[in-house]
C-alpha cells in the first residue's frame, strides 16, 4: 500500500539559462581583438595574457581560438627561455594545460622543455600523456623514446632477462623469510620485483620505496597486476627520508636491496644501509642475542661483497681517457697542456671528477690484456653497521701487485662478488654471462708506462667518500719506486730507472735542470667521446684535405673577380664557422690555412686558452680565431652572418650524436646554414650516407626487452616495463656485438646537406639474405662525405662514435638467398626501419 503521507516527487528544475552579461561579452571581445593585434605585431607576452583573459572568461572560444592560442604560447615560451625564465616558461605551460588539459600537442612541448632542462621524470610522464591521447603523435612518441633511454635503463631489460640472477635473489629472501624474517623492507624496488618475492615466500608485511616516479608508477602498475597492490606498501620516496612510524608502522626484520652499481658503492648502499640499521631495521644478530627469533632481528640481503680487481692493457680505454698524438690535420699539439677526462680516481676526493667510469670488458673493441692477476681489493659485511660506518675512515691500504705480462698500464679494472646469504652468491667478473658491466678507473700517465714482469704495481684502496677508490700510485722495479701520480706533473721521477737509451736519457735531465719545472702544468679537461675524437689522426686529416681544397678553390675565384679599391685582390675575407658540440680543433686548421678568419663554437674558457695556445704556437694569427658564443639552448642561434656584409665560406656542422644517431634538428640547421653561404661555400660535411646489415643478436633482444612468454619469477612485469622498449639501440659497438651477419652491408639513406631538392623521407631497400637465421635487428653507420671524394666512417676502428641499431618487433626468420625489403623512414632526424620477406628481387 502507497505511503499517503509521502510527499509527491517534482521532476528536476529546468537550469535557467545564464543571463547575458554586456560588459563581461565587451571585455571578451575587446581583449581577443586586442590577443590578435598583439599577435600580428610579435608582442607574444600580451599576446599569451589576452588570451588568457579570453579562454578563461568565454570557454566557448576554445576551439576556436586553440591554434593561435598554441602558436602565442610556443613564441612566447621561446622567449622567456631564451632569457633564462624558467619558472614564468613553466607558470605558462601550466596555465595552458589548465584550459587544454588533454591537448597532446602542449603537452608534448612541456615534455621537451623539461628534458632540456633535466627533468627527466617529468618530461617522459607528458610525453607518455600525449601519446596516450594520440598514439599516432610522431613527435610525442619519438620524445618518449629519447627520454626512455635515459628513464628505464638498458640494463632493467637484461637484469630481468638473467635468470640466474633472478633465481638465486628468489631463494636467498625465501629462505631468509621461512626462517623467521617476517617483515620486509625492498630499497630501491625499481619494478617490485624483490618486494614481491617476499610477499610470495608468505612475509607478512611488505613495504618498498623507490625515488624514481617513472619507476614508482611502473612498480605500481605491476603490483596491481599480480594482485598485491593491496598486500605491498610501495613509497615514493628516497629510504633516507623514511621514518618509523611515519612511513612504515615497525621496523623490518629484513631489507633486500639491490642499490649497487659497477663500482658497488655508487648508488648510495653503504649511507641506506647505515640510515636502515639506525631507523628501519631490527637491532642485527650478535652474541647478546644471537638465540632470538629471526623475527626479532634485522638481517640485509645482500649480506656482503668481495672486490677485486686487475691492470689492464686496452687502446680503447687510454683513447677516450689520454690524449695520445702530437699532431692533428698539420696542427703541432705540443702546447695544448695537459688534456685528460674528467673519469679521475685518487684518495682524496674531487667533485669535479667521476672516480671511475664503466665498461663491459669483453666487448672491449680490440680487447684488453690483463697485467696483473685478479687481487682481492675490499671485503664489506653489509649486517654489520659499525663496519659500514668505519668503511670512510678506513686507512689507505697499499696493495703490491706482481706484473704478469708486459704491456702499457692503461685502467685497473673492478669487479665485486655479492653474497646474498651464506650459501649464495653473485659475480660480476669479465668472464661471467652477466647483466653486470665493469668499473673502470683510468691511469692518466701523459706519456704512458709499460709495464713488465718483475715488476711490482703498487695500488692505493680507500673509500674516504663512500665511494671506492682505486689508483695506480706507483712501480716498483729493480727496488726503485718510481711515483706515477708524480709523473703527470713533473718528466722526472723521484728514482729515476735507467730505461731510455743515453740520447733520451740526457734530454730528461736537461728537461729536470729547467727553472720552470715546478710550475702547474696547463690542465684541461675534456669529455670521454671529446677526447677520443681528438686522438683521432684520420678524422681530422680527412678535414684538413677537404677544407683545404675549398679553402684553394675560392681563393682562385676571388683572384679571378674584379681586383680592391687598391688595385689588389682581397683573399682575407674567407670566413669559417665551426659550430661543432663541445671541443673542437677543426677551427684552428681552418685558420692555419692561411687568408681565414675562423670562428669557433667552444666555450668553455680552459678550452679556449687551449686553442689559443696552440694558435700561437703553430703562428696562426690572433686575429684570425675568434669564438663565437651563443649561451641559448637552441644552436640554430650561432647560425647567422659573420657581419653586415659578409658570408660564410664554410660552416662545419655536427651531424652525428656519440651514441650512434643523427643529431636532431640536422635538417633545420643545415636548411639555414644554406641560406648563409656564399658563391662556392660549402657545409662540411656534404651529405651523409646511412649503411646497415642484417644482424640475428639475441644480445640486442635482451637488452631491449623482456623476452619469452614466461612471466619472471612468476610475475607478470614484461607487458608493463616493455612499455620503455625503443625501436632503435644506441651506444652500440658492433665491432664486438655478439651475433651472427645475415647479409653484405647495404647502402640505406642519403641525407643530402647541400642540395635540398635530393632529399626524400622514405626509401626501400632490398637485401640479400647471406645466411640462414633470425633477422632481430638492423645495426646501422654512417659514411660521412665532407666532399664528393673524402669521407670519414663511423665504423672505423678509431672513430669516437658508436653504432645504432633498429631492432625489429618481431625477429624475422630468413633462408640464405631470401630477399628482403627494408622500409626505411627518417622523421625530423630519427632513422626508422621494418623489414619483410620479398619473394622477388
Amino acid at each position: 500500500m502507497p505511503n499517503a503521507n509521502a510527499r509527491p516527487k517534482h521532476g528536476r528544475r529546468p537550469r535557467r539559462r545564464r543571463r547575458e552579461d554586456p560588459a563581461r561579452n565587451e571585455l571578451v571581445s575587446s581583449s581577443l581583438e586586442s590577443a590578435q593585434q598583439c599577435l600580428f605585431n610579435q608582442d607574444y607576452g600580451t599576446a599569451f595574457v589576452h588570451y588568457l583573459l579570453v579562454l578563461n572568461l568565454a570557454p566557448a572560444f576554445k576551439d576556436f581560438a586553440k591554434e593561435s592560442f598554441r602558436f602565442t604560447l610556443f613564441k612566447w615560451t621561446e622567449e622567456l627561455d631564451s632569457v633564462g625564465r624558467i619558472q614564468d616558461l613553466f607558470d605558462c605551460y601550466e596555465q595552458a594545460l589548465e584550459l587544454f588539459p588533454a591537448d597532446e600537442v602542449i603537452l608534448n612541448s612541456m615534455g621537451e622543455h623539461l628534458f632540456r632542462m633535466g627533468f627527466r621524470d617529468e618530461a617522459a610522464g607528458h610525453f607518455h600523456k600525449a601519446l596516450k591521447l594520440r598514439p599516432d603523435f610522431p613527435e610525442a612518441r619519438e620524445n618518449f623514446h629519447r627520454v626512455a633511454n635515459w628513464l628505464v635503463e638498458r640494463w632493467h631489460f637484461l637484469m630481468l632477462n638473467d635468470h640466474g640472477r633472478n633465481q638465486k635473489y628468489q631463494q636467498a629472501i625465501q629462505k631468509a623469510v621461512q626462517s623467521g624474517c617476517n617483515t620486509v623492507l625492498d630499497i630501491g624496488t625499481g619494478t617490485g620485483i624483490l618486494g614481491m618475492c617476499a610477499k610470495k615466500a608468505g612475509a607478512a608485511e611488505v613495504y618498498a620505496c623507490e625515488l624514481s616516479k617513472t619507476m614508482y608508477e611502473l612498480a605500481c602498475e605491476v603490483l596491481a597486476a599480480n594482485g598485491m597492490d593491496g598486500s605491498i606498501k610501495i613509497i615514493h620516496m628516497k629510504s633516507l627520508e623514511m621514518e618509523v612510524p611515519k612511513d612504515i608502522p615497525q621496523r623490518v626484520s629484513l631489507v633486500v636491496t639491490e642499490t649497487v652499481d659497477a663500482g658497488l658503492f655508487g648508488e648510495g648502499i653503504i649511507e641506506s644501509l647505515i640510515h636502515a640499521w639506525h631507523h628501519l631495521l631490527l637491532p642485527p644478530q650478535n652474541g647478546e642475542n644471537e638465540f632470538q627469533e629471526p623475527s626479532a632481528t634485522g638481517r640485509v640481503i645482500p649480506a656482503g661483497a668481495t672486490v677485486f680487481g686487475m691492470a689492464v692493457e686496452s687502446l680503447e680505454i687510454r683513447r677516450h681517457h689520454r690524449f695520445c698524438v702530437s699532431e692533428l690535420g698539420g696542427i703541432s699539439m705540443a702546447a695544448a697542456g695537459e688534456l685528460r677526462s674528467p673519469v679521475s680516481c685518487s684518495a682524496e676526493p674531487d667533485e669535479s671528477m667521476e672516480p671511475y667510469t664503466t665498461e663491459r670488458l669483453s666487448r672491449l673493441p680490440r680487447g684488453y690484456k690483463a697485467l696483473t692477476e685478479p687481487f682481492t681489493a675490499l671485503h664489506i659485511d653489509f649486517n654489520n653497521v659499525q663496519e659500514l660506518e668505519g668503511l670512510s675512515s678506513r686507512p689507505v691500504q697499499r696493495i703490491f701487485l706482481p706484473v704478469t705480462q708486459e704491456g702499457e698500464l692503461d685502467a685497473l679494472a673492478v669487479w665485486f662478488q655479492l653474497h646474498l646469504d651464506k650459501e649464495s652468491s653473485l659475480s660480476t667478473g669479465p668472464q661471467e654471462d652477466t647483466c653486470w658491466e665493469q668499473a673502470i678507473y683510468p691511469v692518466h700517465i701523459t706519456d704512458g708506462f709499460v709495464l713488465k714482469p718483475q715488476d711490482e704495481l703498487i695500488v692505493e684502496v680507500s673509500c674516504r667518500d663512500s665511494f671506492l677508490r682505486l689508483s695506480s700510485v706507483a712501480v716498483l722495479r729493480d727496488g726503485h719506486e718510481i711515483g706515477l701520480d708524480k709523473r703527470l706533473d713533473s718528466p722526472c721521477p723521484e728514482n729515476p730507472i735507467s730505461t731510455q737509451n743515453p740520447e733520451a736519457e740526457l734530454c730528461s735531465a736537461l728537461a729536470c735542470l729547467q727553472t720552470d719545472q715546478d710550475k702547474t702544468k696547463e690542465f684541461s679537461m675534456l669529455e670521454c667521446a671529446e677526447m677520443a675524437l681528438l686522438n683521432n689522426q684520420d678524422y681530422h686529416r680527412s678535414f684538413c684535405t677537404a677544407l683545404g681544397k675549398l679553402i684553394s678553390q675560392l681563393k682562385v675565384q676571388y683572384q679571378t673577380q674584379e681586383p680592391g679599391s687598391d688595385g689588389q685582390s682581397n683573399p682575407s675575407d674567407l670566413y669559417v664557422l665551426d659550430v661543432s658540440e663541445g671541443f673542437s680543433l677543426l677551427s684552428l686548421i681552418a685558420a692555419s690555412h692561411g687568408h681565414v678568419k675562423a670562428y669557433s663554437s667552444v666555450e668553455k674558457k680552459k678550452q679556449q686558452e687551449v686553442l689559443k695556445r696552440l694558435a700561437g704556437s703553430n703562428n696562426i694569427p690572433e686575429k684570425q680565431l675568434e669564438f663565437w658564443l651563443n649561451h641559448t639552448e637552441d644552436e640554430q642561434g650561432m647560425l647567422k652572418r659573420p657581419s653586415r656584409e659578409k658570408l660564410w665560406s664554410a660552416i662545419i656542422l655536427d651531424c652525428v650524436e656519440t651514441c650512434g644517431l643523427i643529431r636532431q634538428k640536422l635538417m633545420e640547421k643545415a636548411s639555414l646554414a644554406r641560406c648563409l653561404l656564399e658563391e662556392g661555400g660549402r657545409i662540411f660535411p656534404e651529405k651523409i650516407v646511412v649503411h646497415g646489415m642484417l644482424v640475428e643478436s639475441d644480445t640486442l633482444l635482451l637488452e631491449s626487452a623482456v623476452q619469452g612468454q614466461e612471466p619472471t619469477l612468476g610475475f607478470n612485469i614484461a607487458p608493463f616495463i616493455n612499455q620503455f622498449t625503443v625501436p632503435v639501440h644506441v651506444f652500440l659497438d658492433f665491432s664486438t656485438l655478439e651475433g651472427r651477419h645475415l647479409s653484405e652491408s647495404v647502402e640505406l639513406f642519403v641525407l643530402n646537406l647541400m642540395d635540398a631538392h635530393a632529399n626524400y623521407t622514405n626509401r626501400e631497400v632490398k637485401v640479400q639474405v647471406t645466411a640462414t637465421g633470425r633477422i632481430t635487428a638492423v645495426p646501422f653507420w654512417y659514411h660521412i662525405y665532407l666532399d664528393q671524394e673524402i669521407s670519414v666512417s663511423t665504423l672505423s676502428n678509431n672513430s669516437h662514435w658508436k653504432q645504432a641499431a633498429a631492432v625489429l618487433q618481431q625477429p624475422l626468420e630468413v633462408q640464405a638467398g631470401d630477399w628482403v625489403c627494408l622500409a626505411v623512414k627518417l622523421h625530423k632526424s630519427t632513422i626508422s626501419i621494418s623489414a619483410r620477406i620479398e619473394n622477388t628481387p
